[in-house]
């Protein structure tokens, strides 16, 4: 199967504004994204999707395909859904939306979801790594819980699984997983998703993902090794990443 990755990326975050274009390791945050996955060989194709002029400067200049989408998109899987459906991109089987904050997404968590839509085990694959109890009272950590084939049961914000008995403690730690911000689809399931309304829960709890699930869709979960420093949405979040940057690569030069 033939393999697009798509980079969503808008300048509206409001809780780290203008995100795409703050620097991480000297160069914007988008570009270090670009980076990252393309260094991965795991697809065919990548582009950076975006409404923004400045954006797509910063991404062009350091080399990344862009494609210049509509200013309107509710969420990043509709900015990937238009890509997908033109004209360029329509012979690709299975599209993954890396979200643009992730700098240091692994191979492993892009592979992982992918694989589920190629082997035709889920229509949406993601990706999860395992995580402490610190997480579960942080809503910024998105959870996410799985049945024994490995797909979705629900994600939230909220503490999942709860430990209603301090006596099962041990029985619950090894299934706290933080969700990834990677999906991969197959172009019926992507086209499915845009094209449904929002459901209550997606809205109540801010996870379009909880689209996919209300209505039936199947979301495939590969679990892999925990990424520290997963997303970026905050000042903290963002100088964190750098000190990360920093030790990952201590002969770049300052940033």
């Amino acid at each position: 199967m033939s393999t697009l990755i798509v980079i969503p990326a808008r300048l509206g975050a409001t809780r780290l504004r203008r995100k795409p274009l703050r620097l991480l390791g000297g160069q914007p945050l988008i570009v270090r994204v670009w980076e990252r996955v393309v260094e991965m060989r795991v697809a065919g194709r990548v582009v950076v999707a975006t409404d923004s002029h400045d954006v797509a400067i910063a991404a062009r200049t350091a080399g990344a395909e862009v494609a210049m989408t509509r200013t309107d998109h509710p969420s990043g899987t509709d900015r990937v859904a238009e890509v997908a459906a033109s004209a360029e991109y329509a012979g690709y089987d299975v599209i993954v939306n890396v979200q643009g904050d992730e700098p240091f997404i692994s191979a492993e968590a892009v592979r992982g979801a992918a694989a589920f839509v190629e082997r035709g085990t889920c229509p949406i694959g993601t990706a999860a790594c395992r995580a402490t109890a610190q997480v579960l009272n942080d809503p910024a950590v998105v959870k996410v819980v799985v049945d024994v084939l490995n797909r979705a049961l629900y994600f939230s914000r909220a503490p999942i699984p709860h430990l209603r008995d301090p006596a099962d403690e041990a029985r619950r730690d090894p299934l706290i997983l933080q969700h990834l911000g990677v999906y991969a689809y197959s172009r019926e399931a992507l086209v499915q998703w845009v094209s449904l309304p929002p459901h209550p829960l997606e809205v109540v709890e801010r996870l379009e993902q909880l689209r996919a699930l209300a209505h039936g869709i199947r979301v495939g979960v590969e679990t892999v090794p925990a990424i520290e420093g997963s997303g970026i949405d905050t000042e903290d979040d963002l100088a964190s990443a750098n000190a990360r940057w920093s030790e990952q690569n201590p002969t770049a030069g300052a940033h």
